[in-house]
């Protein structure tokens, strides 16, 4: 059974979010310049470019923890992102004083709402973590912490979730099943992952952007056959790798001119 069924409900519908006109400034570097694009609803888009291209602060802008007062950011359904956006960052985040149950209930806690347990509870076991609900961060692994990071992400129930290299911290075969936990688990939810992972994005995306440039833009955008998570040994995945491969290195010499 879906952690989202029964008692505790099923999230809110899947809302697109609608970018238009960001412009971004970092010190005296304009980072993006009347940047556009959409995030089609209950879908995964993946987004990669260069290091330094802009990808977090993106993300930062979309969740609003940057200041872009000209441009337009806006939900589908509600207008407003406000209050319907999870952050999972690529560090887990967890307060080391805190056992893992608590780690994920840690948004309640800080809206002052009662938080709730038995939701924590099922979260933990739907990531296979059922035992360790009263387990220091100390005593876990690295992949058992991410996995306390997305039930974390998940406790919040957000129809859109931004991901900044949530899994770039883990060992290959950790990464391999958080991915396929990840596709399972935010089905039906907005989401925008960005990877430096080439392969990740097309396991994963159902599209999959490109940025490039100063200011930065969307160079290139892909659209991998089937439903996501997609098998990497597919012999179609490591055509489509091999070009977006040749892209990203497109859009780094780009960078560099």
């Amino acid at each position: 059974m879906n952690v989202f069924d029964g008692p505790l409900g099923r999230p809110a519908p899947a809302s697109g979010l609608t970018v238009r006109g960001l412009t971004l400034r970092f010190r005296a570097e304009i980072l993006f310049q009347d940047l556009s694009f959409d995030l089609p609803p209950g879908r995964f888009t993946c987004l990669l470019g260069p290091s330094g291209v802009g990808k977090t602060s993106l993300l930062r802008a979309i969740a609003g923890l940057v200041p872009v007062p000209d441009a337009e950011i806006r939900c589908d359904d509600t207008g407003s992102p406000a209050g319907r956006i999870a952050w999972m960052d690529q560090r887990d985040q967890l307060l080391p004083w805190l056992n893992a149950r608590d780690n994920v209930t840690l948004g309640s806690r800080l809206r002052g709402e009662p938080a709730d347990r038995e939701r924590a509870r099922m979260l933990l076991a739907e990531v296979g973590l059922a035992g360790q609900a009263e387990t220091q961060p100390a005593a876990l692994s690295g992949g058992m912490r991410q996995r306390v990071a997305l039930a974390r992400t998940l406790y919040e129930d957000r129809p859109i979730v931004l991901l900044d290299e949530p899994f770039a911290a883990v060992d290959a075969p950790t990464r391999h099943r958080l991915q396929r936990l990840a596709a399972r688990l935010l089905a039906g939810r907005t989401v925008l992952l960005v990877t430096h992972d080439p392969l990740e994005a097309l396991i994963l995306g159902h599209e999959v952007h490109v940025l490039s440039g100063r200011p930065a833009r969307i160079a290139a955008t892909l659209r991998p056959d089937g439903l996501p998570p997609r098998s990497a040994a597919s012999p179609a995945l490591a055509a489509m790798q091999a070009e977006l491969l040749d892209r990203l290195a497109s859009a780094d010499s780009e960078g560099l001119a």
